[in-house]
């Protein structure tokens, strides 16, 4: 009983500090903050390792946000001080595994569990989800934040032709390596943590290992997967009137690339959901 009190308490109390401490800096804005408190609240609730994949990302992104922010302002024309997301972005960002948490939590109750197919290949897909959610989200984050602080011209991943900085679909090496990198971070994370919380057989636990090379890829996968879904369904145009590159059309609009299919949300939902199914089945049969 008192342990489950201290874990109820742990659940409130951190998610509580984050959130208002990320509403005063300006990374979220009022509903971002409610909203990013309760899906840190159930992923702690869930189990410590969950915790820590969540707060990994939303830090490290958030930290990430800030830097170069006088360079970003100039390229970006949807730029907000801080960040400041607000609770779409959040959602699109962790509805997915954030239901895949609440799933296993029912399976195992609040007992930690390695990624092993023989002992349940359900759970061990689940879990793979989840890794690939936040690899995939950490990705496209530090892709996207250090890629235009990049003195590197973007090329449409499409065609590789050299495009303005900020245009949807555009790809830099430093882009690409920083979310192989993203998704490394949330890999070790998982393993580190994993020491600590689960118990498993020692081969089944070196095993765990392969977690860091695997969530590189998914990171350096969701990246791509968002490129592409940038390029093609989400619209690209060079405004001559605020000399940028903006996400709709206009009369001073020069169409760059996409369609007016998706918007930033939606490519992100879309491209965390294919990340999350690829690693998931990659758990399966590599665990």
């Amino acid at each position: 009983m008192e342990k489950t009190l201290i874990h109820s308490l742990i659940a409130v109390l951190i998610p509580s500090v984050i959130a208002i401490r990320a509403y005063r800096r300006k990374s979220l804005d009022l509903s971002g903050a409610i909203t990013g408190f309760i899906i840190i609240s159930i992923h702690l609730a869930a189990g410590s390792r969950f915790g820590a994949l969540v707060l990994v990302f939303f830090f490290t992104s958030s930290k990430l946000t800030k830097v170069g922010e006088d360079k970003k302002r100039r390229v970006d024309a949807e730029f907000k001080e801080g960040g400041q997301r607000n609770w779409v972005q959040v959602l699109s960002n962790s509805a997915i595994a954030t239901a895949l948490v609440v799933i296993v939590w029912n399976l195992t109750g609040w007992q930690d569990k390695c990624l092993d197919s023989k002992e349940s290949t359900l759970v061990t897909a689940l879990i793979g989800g989840i890794l690939g959610h936040y690899c995939c989200c950490n990705g496209d984050t530090w892709s996207s934040e250090l890629g235009v602080l990049s003195d590197e011209q973007p090329r449409l991943i499409t065609t590789f032709k050299p495009v303005r900085k900020g245009t949807n679909g555009g790809v830099t090496k430093a882009g690409l390596l920083a979310a192989a990198a993203a998704g490394s971070i949330v890999g070790l994370t998982f393993v580190l943590f994993g020491f600590f919380t689960t118990k498993c057989s020692q081969d089944v636990a070196l095993k765990q290992l392969l977690v860091i090379p695997l969530s590189a890829m998914a990171g350096l996968c969701g990246s791509l997967i968002d490129s592409l879904l940038g390029a093609t369904l989400q619209f690209s145009g060079f405004c001559t009137v605020r000399n940028k590159v903006v996400g709709k059309p206009g009369p001073t609009v020069k169409k760059i690339s996409g369609l007016t299919v998706l918007d930033n949300n939606a490519v992100n939902f879309v491209s965390i959901m294919l990340t999350t199914l690829l690693t998931s089945i990659a758990c399966m049969y590599i665990f």
